[in-house]
């Protein structure tokens, strides 16, 4: 299975619907706020997809929740925007969180700067920001769940 991971798309919905278009085998999308708006703008067209959405820190008054919890394929994916878990300062607490409640993946936004890691079982990843990137090139992540395992991909627009 499949999966795509946007982030901090600030207005840009262009590359949000590029993402999209780029992966038509994905399956489950998930965003990880910081312009809802966005992804509600594109979400009617790819009626085939499961869209998991939260919301970030400029997303003010929405009906999305900051961090949710869902399983795909028999992997319990925690995702959040990341700013009520400091992730500007350390994962320890997104990695608390994902522990509790048994993840095996832990997906935030919120910086701005794409990573992915391997700590304990858990992969943490953050996709970036598919508009205004802090590192130099604006990215997304993909992710595979298959049989053999998890394998998480931070791809570069």
């Amino acid at each position: 299975m499949r999966i795509i991971v946007i982030s901090d798309s600030h207005g840009r919905r262009s590359s949000v619907d590029f993402t999209l278009q780029a992966h038509p085998d994905a399956k489950h999308v998930f965003f990880l706020g910081d312009n809802v708006r966005d992804i509600e703008a594109v979400k009617e067209f790819y009626t085939d997809r499961i869209f998991h959405i939260v919301q970030g820190n400029c997303d003010g008054d929405t009906p999305y929740p900051t961090t949710d919890i869902c399983t795909i394929e028999g992997v319990k994916i925690l995702f959040t925007h990341g700013h009520y878990h400091n992730v500007k300062y350390t994962t320890a607490t997104l990695q608390n969180a994902a522990e509790k409640s048994g993840a095996q993946i832990a997906l935030y936004g919120h910086t701005h700067i794409a990573k992915t890691e391997y700590i304990g079982g858990l992969y943490i990843v953050n996709p970036g920001s598919i508009a205004h990137s802090r590192e130099g090139g604006n990215s997304y992540a993909v992710i595979d769940i298959t049989p053999s395992g998890i394998m998480p991909i931070i791809i570069k627009t």
